[in-house]
């Protein structure tokens, strides 16, 4: 397993692996030249993305995380967590996340050590062309988790 910064062809080269987590590409588009990207390789593969913005006030937010899932449930998302929370360390206060409140993302933020910090009503609705729907539940708000690093 291999972590590294991406610089150059981020939407050519890894587009379809940022859709996982946020499935509409004018969405992506706002992040992604501003971001910083790493890429998490494995078998000779890219396996997994992270974007990361600073949102100021020395607090660094997950903008996109995604693992194919032909290597999802083996830590990599973590590993990709835990490597950008190293990185930031002395620079940031904290890591945070924004995402839908689903059954499936909020305890896997939970399980790694984030905690519910606020959320922003209708942000779904409001900012995508369709609805937005995971593990059966309509996504509404956007809910903010917070990790101190």
């Amino acid at each position: 397993m291999d972590i590294r910064r991406v610089d150059e062809h981020r939407k050519r080269d890894h587009l379809p692996l940022l859709l996982l987590a946020d499935e509409q590409e004018d969405m992506v588009e706002r992040y992604l030249t501003r971001g910083t990207m790493f890429a998490l390789d494995m078998d000779g593969a890219t396996a997994g993305v992270c974007v990361v913005t600073d949102e100021g006030d020395r607090v660094l937010e997950i903008k996109n995380l995604a693992v194919d899932p032909a290597y999802q449930r083996r830590g990599l998302g973590r590993a990709l967590i835990e490597f950008v929370a190293a990185r930031a360390r002395g620079r940031y206060d904290a890591l945070q996340v924004g995402t839908g409140d689903s059954p499936l993302t909020v305890p896997f933020y939970e399980a790694c050590g984030f905690v519910r910090h606020h959320r922003v009503e209708n942000f779904f609705p409001n900012n995508y062309d369709h609805p937005i729907v995971e593990a059966g539940v309509l996504l509404k708000d956007m809910v903010y988790l917070r990790r101190e690093l």
